[in-house]
């Protein structure tokens, strides 16, 4: 697994993925990307903005020309859009070109992280958890796929997942 530099992080929103990698990148001393931040910057827009104006699929396209290009760097962290799964292009980058660290975490933690984050376009409804449901049925078997491990998330503070995916990495 050591040749492997790269640390991709997947898993559903709200189970610390962009907080989990920001302490791995530090502990690690490795360069940190968030691939929802990157398309922001990109775009000049947030995320919701890029929903409405070209759907999830100009976004999931984005995402993909984005996770492409990050992942052809060497020694980084990236945390990716929970989403960006549902590409097998995006899974088979993923497992090619680093480390796959899949963050497992409940529903109802999930509902816990997010209730008040207004910039998760899927979330804006009066039905997140059945939103977060069927999300879960869809994507959790493609995390699995690709995941060289799961840890859970929660129970830990994010700097002891953090610690527990460097010890598992061997690092």
């Amino acid at each position: 697994m050591a040749e492997k530099r790269n640390i991709y992080i997947v898993g559903p929103m709200g189970a610390g993925k962009s907080t989990i990698g920001r302490h791995i990148a530090q502990q690690l001393h490795l360069e940190f990307f968030d691939s929802d931040n990157e398309i922001e910057e990109r775009t000049g827009a947030e995320i919701s903005w890029v929903f409405d104006v070209e759907g999830e699929e100009g976004f999931r396209v984005r995402e993909a020309g984005v996770i492409d290009d990050l992942t052809q760097k060497q020694g980084i962290v990236l945390a990716t859009g929970g989403g960006s799964i549902l590409s097998k292009e995006v899974r088979n980058r993923l497992s090619a070109r680093g480390l796959v660290v899949y963050l497992e975490t409940t529903i109802e933690k999930q509902l816990a992280r997010t209730q008040r984050d207004k910039r998760r376009p899927l979330l804006q409804t009066d039905k997140p958890r059945a939103v977060l449901e069927a999300l879960a049925a869809i994507r959790n078997p493609l995390y699995e796929e690709i995941a060289d491990f799961t840890v859970r998330t929660d129970e830990q503070s994010a700097k002891l997942v953090a610690k527990e995916i460097i010890d598992k990495l061997g690092f």
